[in-house]
C-alpha cells in the first residue's frame, strides 16, 4: 500500500479501491492455508501493485484514460440551478445533497454558483459571491425571495421561539411532495405555502422539485420544467 502511493490512502478511485481489495483476499489466502509457499501470495501481490501504478503513470499522460479508470466529475448545481438529469444518472437523491450541503456551511442552494460532485464521491462548493441587493433573485426553473427583514438579533419572525437552526436549510417540498412535519415544525401550514407558490407563479407543488427556507426566512424554489406542448 505504501508503494501504491499517497494517493491510495487519501482518494481511492473505484479502480484503486479494487486493486486494495484483491490485494487483501490474497494476502488472506496465503495466511489461512499455511502449506501454501509465501511467493504463491507475494507474486500475484506484486503484479497487481505494477499494474496499479504502471496505469497510474499512463493515467498522468493520458486525460482520456483517467477518465476511463476514475470518471468525471457531475456538475449538480449551476448557478443556483438544481442538475436533476445529473442527479438521476449519478443516483443522488436531494437527502445527500442537502447533506453534503451543510457540511460545506451553505443554507440554501441559492447561495451555491457551482457543485462539483467529485469521482471520490465528495460534494465541492463553490459559493456565490455576495450580492448588495439580495432581495430577489430569478434563475432559470428556480426562485429565490427574501420573505422579511431580519431583526437585530440577526433571527428571522418567521421562525417561532426555540426553533433549531442546526438542521437549515429546511425542505419544504422535495421531488413534488410537501414536508408536513417542517412546515409544522415552523408553525406554518400548507395555506400559507400555497400563498408563496402562487405569488411566482406555481399553481402546484407538483411542479416543484425542490422548495427549501433557510436561517433568514429566504425561501427558494426549483421548479420542473413544463413539457412543450
Amino acid at each position: 500500500m505504501r508503494f501504491m502511493g499517497k494517493r491510495e490512502i487519501g482518494k481511492l478511485s473505484v479502480f484503486d479501491l479494487v486493486i486494495s481489495f484483491m490485494i487483501a483476499e490474497i494476502a488472506v489466502i496465503v495466511i489461512e492455508d499455511t502449506k501454501r509457499p509465501m511467493l504463491e501470495g507475494v507474486l500475484p501481490m506484486v503484479v497487481l501493485l505494477v499494474i496499479q501504478v504502471g496505469l497510474a503513470y499512463l493515467a498522468l499522460k493520458s486525460r482520456k484514460l483517467r477518465f476511463l479508470f476514475d470518471g468525471k466529475p457531475t456538475v449538480m448545481i449551476e448557478r443556483g440551478k438544481l442538475n436533476r438529469e445529473a442527479m438521476h444518472k449519478q443516483r443522488y437523491n436531494l437527502d445527500d445533497l442537502m447533506q453534503q450541503l451543510r457540511e460545506n456551511e451553505v443554507s440554501t442552494v441559492a447561495d451555491v454558483e457551482f457543485a462539483i460532485l467529485e469521482t471520490t464521491g465528495k460534494l465541492s462548493v463553490i459559493k456565490k459571491e455576495q450580492s448588495d441587493n439580495p432581495a430577489m433573485t430569478v434563475h432559470t426553473g428556480a426562485f429565490v425571495a427574501e420573505q422579511q427583514s431580519i431583526p437585530r438579533d440577526g433571527v428571522s419572525s418567521i421562525f417561532p421561539r426555540g426553533f433549531k437552526f442546526e438542521i437549515l436549510p429546511v425542505p419544504l417540498i422535495m421531488d413534488g411532495k410537501v414536508q408536513t412535519t417542517n412546515l409544522e415544525m415552523l408553525g406554518k401550514n400548507r395555506f400559507w405555502l400555497n400563498q408563496q407558490m402562487r405569488e411566482r407563479g406555481i399553481t402546484e407543488c407538483k411542479q416543484v422539485y425542490l422548495c427549501t427556507i433557510d436561517h433568514k426566512g429566504k425561501l427558494y424554489f426549483d421548479t420542473i420544467a413544463k413539457p412543450d406542448k
